[in-house]
């Protein structure tokens, strides 16, 4: 049974039209039901709604279109939430990226999960979907999003957190509340990218009262919610994030730099018909010591593209180790800005 505050709210969606909200509290219903053991209600509770979701209206010109709250028939976003949420139809997949076997397995059981979903909540049950990805950059967060959404044929969701977070009182909040519908209206995987600007801990010295209060939003959303979307959040610096975020999330997947095997595995499937024959591994582990899978890519990519430019059909083992040694100096560099930044924040707080 729905509770008092469920009914309200559906009355309220219902008055105000808001298709969206209404459609995404009644989601949660259904979801209460089958956690409490009442499959065969859950369902067709379920399936009114996505017949509701699929009954068709004129737009203004005429056209038919699916009513489906802030999302139009192509899965894009419209209104407000435009400048909140951004799409893409990934085809990514997992056999695309080189992954250690932790993570490996981790993200082969969520998507096999998500696959058996309706299996899983007959019996008031829920597939792991809320994720959080923790490592340094460019060691594969981004794209683990995009192959979930690949291996799951559904869109993926961007959250622009730059047009989230705004310094008016309460409005980040009411933001958040949007895409959360969205969330409940519309399969997907949604990614918070470097989430640790929402998630770092409360009563942190630099902390402001807007941002404690868009994480406590944010908690109570996602602790609330009971949707068939991913919900994935990624940060390259786990330690500031408040501990009480862990306890939301289904599953922490641990990004690394690749293991010189790893290293040199990438090296070659990146390569591909341009690897030289024979492929000389002198040297290349050293050359790409401490460097991220996309660090590498982009010198594979950066000595390819030199190769096509001189009408060569293979890579000239130098061109990929002046390619790699190049991305290793940009790399020192990237990290000593950063300390040097770090350190002047910290004295400047002091």
């Amino acid at each position: 049974m729905a509770s008092s505050e469920q009914l309200k709210a559906l009355i309220k969606s219902h008055i105000s039209r808001d298709d969206g909200h209404f459609y995404s509290v009644a989601m949660q219903v259904a979801a209460h039901e089958a956690k409490l053991g009442h499959g065969k209600l859950a369902e067709e509770l379920r399936d009114m709604i996505d017949a509701g979701k699929t009954r068709l209206s004129q737009d203004a010109s005429g056209k038919l279109v699916p009513i489906s709250g802030a999302l139009n028939s192509a899965n894009k976003p419209r209104g407000e939430l435009a400048n909140l949420l951004t799409v893409t139809h990934p085809a990514n997949r997992l056999g695309d990226m080189v992954l250690d076997d932790l993570a490996a397995k981790q993200l082969a059981r969520i998507i096999k999960e998500q696959r058996l979903l309706a299996r899983i909540k007959e019996h008031g049950l829920s597939p792991r979907r809320k994720l959080l990805l923790v490592g340094p950059p460019g060691t594969g967060k981004t794209m683990t999003a995009s192959a979930l959404a690949g291996e799951l044929g559904i869109p993926l969701f961007l959250v622009r957190l730059d047009s989230l977070i705004t310094k008016f009182m309460g409005e980040t909040a009411a933001k958040l509340r949007q895409v959360f519908d969205a969330i409940a209206d519309l399969r997907g995987v949604y990614f918070f990218d470097e989430f640790d600007a929402i998630g770092s801990q409360r009563g942190a010295a630099n902390d402001v009262g807007e941002i404690r209060r868009v994480l406590n939003s944010f908690l109570q959303m996602i602790e609330h919610d009971q949707s068939n979307s991913l919900i994935i959040a990624a940060t390259n610096h786990p330690e500031v994030l408040d501990n009480a975020l862990f306890r939301r999330f289904d599953d922490v997947v641990e990004y690394h730099l690749p293991t010189p095997t790893q290293a040199l595995d990438l090296i070659r499937s990146r390569l591909g018909s341009f690897a030289p024959k024979p492929f000389k591994k002198d040297g290349l582990v050293e050359q790409a010591e401490g460097l991220s899978y996309a660090e590498i890519c982009r010198a594979v990519n950066e000595s390819i593209k030199e190769a096509i430019m001189h009408d060569q059909t293979k890579v000239q083992r130098v061109e990929l180790g002046r390619a790699l040694e190049e991305r290793r100096l940009i790399s020192a560099k990237l990290t000593q800005n950063n300390k040097h930044t770090s350190n002047h924040a910290g004295t400047s707080s002091r």
